[in-house]
């Protein structure tokens, strides 16, 4: 052990030594080393080499009321002098997390009854698996554990919430997914939807197929359905016509919980408080994260309605305890971030400034790429939108995934001074809910000519049927 620094070794040198990346290819960031990103305002970042970007990603989908909010430094300096940090086991409580719970209820559906911290979306959905076990052991149906998720979802990457995701590379080497959880397909209307098929016909095919699953495991095993309102990491899918209700028409026919995964879409992204708000949603746990406190300090919620909190209630004599919980859950400090962002939330009216950027920029993204010859489809609904590339436009054909096209463009779009993000083959894009038109006009440009350079690539390389 020496606990002499590395004075004369660079931050580069410094992070290669030190530092894991979660998912970060190691060789490749052995070979490159980092970008390090050194402060930010409003919707741009700076890294350490003095370049501005515009983070149309909103970090990882969460900063949603933008970078500099002293508001929230200011209250979470308040609050780290007054209590830093104590626990909420064994009834402790602290000012902070108490108001925070009360004011997620008065942002959540009626029917939602109590809140339950934790520290991230994953163990957030962590907590939601072992919730509904415990649920249904605590109401005498032991064998209702299988948990129905879709293929594409992303749920995080716990042990848990890892085998709730759908993505193959976040179960390959990890010896996922658990047994317990069942797959469904996920809603890619541009894939996946046959032709001439309608949104309300789609729906009702995805139902019947949810319906089948449930029938041919035994609804006395199946216990709930988790769901995105719109997928994120999965390609920014947004559900057909009626989806929602035909899929909940089922669960509530079975006795299977819906699970609303409200991780990305929570809090105004979609141009609505929730996902659930959006597209009428009746779930029975909500998980919350990103959103809630705009990435300032790390929180998430799982958040059950009274059908859950009263078998918990009711049978609370029969244990010790509800013996589950974390050290920093409820924690002081992220709680006061978590108030101070919705004050600016509720304040600016960020959710009504989601739906109008949201639908200005989808249009200028149309106007400027909709007939791109790489570009098969764009899509989103509110500052959630993803444009999907193609190797042909007429059969949908896509790229090869070993040609990287989204990483080439994400990376074209870094010299432009602009952040998206990677999915595959597509782009996704969830930038601050503050984002102006001036900003609207900033992304589009610098991505449209991201576009425009991978295009003439793969052109080139002949991969590209057609060019623009």
């Amino acid at each position: 052990m020496s606990l002499e620094p590395h004075h004369n070794m660079s931050l580069e040198e410094m992070d290669k030594r030190s530092l894991f990346h979660p998912f970060t290819s190691i060789g490749d960031h052995l070979a490159n080393g980092p970008r390090i990103m050194s402060s930010a305002i409003g919707v741009h970042v700076t890294d350490s080499k003095g370049r501005r970007y515009l983070d149309g990603a909103a970090g990882l989908w969460c900063v949603n009321v933008g970078y500099g909010r002293q508001e929230i430094v200011e209250a979470m300096t308040r609050q780290a002098e007054a209590l830093p940090f104590f626990h909420s086991f064994t009834s402790m409580a602290n000012e902070p997390s108490i108001r925070l719970a009360d004011r997620v209820l008065r942002w959540a559906p009626d029917h939602m009854s109590k809140v339950f911290f934790g520290n991230s979306g994953s163990d957030a959905n962590d907590t939601n698996i072992k919730l509904v076990w415990y649920y249904n052991n605590m109401r005498g149906k032991p064998a209702k554990k299988k948990i129905i998720a879709r293929n594409r979802a992303y749920h995080g990457v716990t042990i848990g919430a890892g085998s709730l995701t759908g993505l193959s590379y976040c179960h390959q080497f990890f010896d996922l997914p658990l047994p317990q959880i069942l797959r469904t397909h996920s809603v890619d209307q541009y894939r996946e939807k046959p032709e001439g098929m309608s949104e309300a016909e789609f729906s009702a095919y995805l139902a019947s197929e949810l319906e089948a699953l449930i029938l041919k495991e035994g609804p006395d095993t199946v216990a709930a359905f988790i769901a995105e309102p719109v997928m994120g990491t999965g390609g920014v899918l947004v559900p057909p016509a009626g989806y929602f209700q035909a899929m909940q028409e089922v669960l509530d026919r079975y006795d299977v919980l819906m699970i609303a995964d409200e991780v990305i879409c929570g809090f105004g992204r979609l141009g609505a408080p929730f996902g659930t708000t959006h597209f009428g949603i009746r779930p029975d746990i909500m998980t919350m994260a990103k959103g809630l406190s705009s990435g300032y300090q790390p929180i998430s919620a799982s958040v059950i309605s009274n059908r859950i909190w009263d078998v918990l209630k009711d049978t609370s004599g029969e244990v010790a305890s509800f013996a589950h919980g974390f050290t920093y859950s409820a924690h002081p400090i992220a709680a006061a971030a978590a108030l101070a962002n919705l004050d600016i939330v509720e304040r600016e009216d960020l959710v009504g400034n989601a739906a109008k950027a949201g639908a200005e920029l989808k249009g200028a993204l149309q106007k400027r790429l909709g007939d791109h010859a790489m570009v098969g489809d764009i899509r989103g609904v509110g500052l959630m939108l993803a444009v999907e590339t193609v190797a042909d436009r007429a059969t949908k054909r896509p790229f090869d995934l070993s040609l990287k096209v989204g990483a080439r463009i994400v990376a074209k779009a870094y010299e432009q001074g602009v952040i998206v993000r990677p999915l595959g083959n597509m782009i996704a894009m969830s930038p601050p809910l503050t984002l102006s038109s001036a900003n609207i006009e900033e992304l589009v440009t610098g991505l449209g000519r991201a576009v425009d350079a991978v295009a003439d690539e793969l052109a080139r390389e002949g991969a590209l049927s057609r060019k623009h």
